[in-house]
Parts: structure tokens; C-alpha cells; sequence
């Protein structure tokens, strides 16, 4: 039976994986392969974050009641996570290695924090409180984050 941890801390490590490589290229100083990079881990990064609220965090608040516990926190930090993505873009599109590097790094700090939170604390919760949905739940969450890869 698959679980909750089974498929989206892969994914946060290859949201990382991508998130490296634009930051790798704005360092050298290559816009195009930036401009990729950056693409293709904002289209991860939105599908992981829109997967989460749109499917495993109201499951977790149907099955538990809490609505003004984790997945509050966790959708807040989202939040900021869109701000900081749109920043990077925004320092791409002006070619601005310093802007871009700069909302990298709070990006990645933030991630970090996050992803941590998430693995250790919220999906082994999830896990837990939707033992009886979890088949269901990791299927249409594989749909939704491998929609964004094509």
C-alpha cells in the first residue's frame, strides 16, 4: 500500500534538483539556461504546491477536524514560496543575477524549513488519519505532479 511519503518527498527532491540548476546557471551568467531551469521547477513547484491544497491537505482536514493547525501554516508558507518564485522570475526576465540570488537563497532556506516540517511532522500524519483513502489520495497526487513534468 503506497503512502504519503512515498511520493512527495521524491518530489521535493527533485523540485530541488531543478531549483539547483537555475540557480547554477544565473550564477554563470546563462540567461537561457536559467530561463529552462527556472520554467521547469516553477511548473514543479506550483503542481506540488497546488496537489497539496488541493487534495492532501482537505482530506487530512476532513478526516481530523484541524483546519487552523498544520496545513495553515503549511498553505502560509506556500504562499511565500510563490512570492519568492515570482521574484527569481523576475530577476530573470531583468537578468539580474543579484535580485535573482538573492530571492534564491531565501527560497531555499524556506524549502528547506518546509520540506522538513512536511516530511518529518505532516505526511507521517497524513499517513496515519487517511490510512483508509491512501490508495485513492497517492494516485490522483502522481496524476497531478507528473502532469507537470510533460
Amino acid at each position: 500500500m503506497p503512502d504519503i511519503r512515498e511520493i512527495l518527498p521524491p518530489h521535493h527532491k527533485h523540485c530541488d534538483e531543478l531549483f539547483s540548476a537555475a540557480e547554477e546557471a544565473a550564477q554563470q551568467g546563462d540567461w537561457p539556461a536559467c530561463a529552462a531551469s527556472q520554467t521547469r521547477f516553477v511548473a514543479e513547484l506550483l503542481a506540488h504546491l497546488d496537489a497539496e491544497e488541493a487534495l492532501l491537505f482537505p482530506a487530512f482536514e476532513e478526516a481530523t477536524g484541524m483546519r487552523e493547525g498544520p496545513t495553515r501554516v503549511m498553505r502560509m508558507e506556500h504562499g511565500q514560496m510563490r512570492e519568492l518564485a515570482g521574484q527569481m522570475d523576475a530577476a530573470l526576465a531583468a537578468q539580474d543575477a543579484d535580485a535573482f540570488a538573492g530571492a534564491a537563497e531565501t527560497l531555499l532556506i524556506l524549502m528547506q524549513q518546509h520540506n522538513m516540517k512536511e516530511e518529518n511532522i505532516l505526511y507521517p500524519m497524513c499517513d496515519q488519519a487517511l490510512a483508509g483513502q491512501v490508495d485513492a489520495l497517492a494516485g490522483e497526487l502522481r496524476q497531478r505532479l507528473a502532469a507537470a513534468g510533460r
